[in-house]
């Protein structure tokens, strides 16, 4: 295939005209080809850089967008079923792979044994702070919980999280033991 190579500086539009004629010859040597080599020359004028710039020194952390979140609100008149399948549904659905794994866990061994008192400590934890991080740090013991949270419902939350039993936890739990029988 003569010349069928890409170099740095056919990324303007000649060059990606260019490579496309020199990729003519025939359907079988294009299959044959990496596919950066085909792809490269001919989006690299269509497609933006993209990257991480994280946090630089000159960074002045402007170009952060701040995403309000409304504020959390107690639900005192929510019959204690639907407050139950709430929880569940929202200790499955974090948004973070390691708060889904703990959470649905906590809910699955807890949740239908938790008074109301004890449901409301729950939904506030797992809903008014905006950051999940802190949740599983504080679970994990690896930052101090705030007072308003250190409780007994965070007492049992960081004694799942010991997991002195070495249970195995990759996935969450499935749902079939919603639906057995407790005779």
């Amino acid at each position: 295939m003569r010349g069928c190579t890409w170099n740095e500086g056919d990324w303007g539009l000649w060059g990606s005209a260019r490579a496309l004629l020199m990729l003519s010859p025939s359907p079988w040597q294009l299959c044959s080809l990496p596919r950066c080599t085909l792809c490269r020359p001919v989006l690299a004028p269509l497609c933006v850089p993209r990257g991480y710039s994280g946090a630089s020194l000159g960074d002045s952390g402007k170009d952060m967008l701040e995403i309000p979140l409304p504020p959390w609100k107690e639900r005192p008149n929510e019959p204690l079923p639907t407050k139950r399948a709430r929880l569940l549904y929202e200790s499955r659905k974090r948004g973070m792979l390691e708060n889904c794994i703990l959470l649905s866990l906590f809910a699955k061994e807890n949740l239908s044994r938790m008074d109301e008192r004890q449901l409301n400590l729950y939904d506030r934890l797992i809903n008014e702070p905006s950051n999940d991080w802190d949740i599983y740090y504080w679970a994990t013991e690896a930052k101090p919980t705030p007072a308003v949270f250190d409780n007994e419902v965070m007492a049992m939350l960081k004694e799942l999280a010991k997991n002195k039993k070495k249970e195995q936890r990759l996935r969450q739990p499935d749902l079939e033991y919603l639906f057995e029988s407790t005779n």
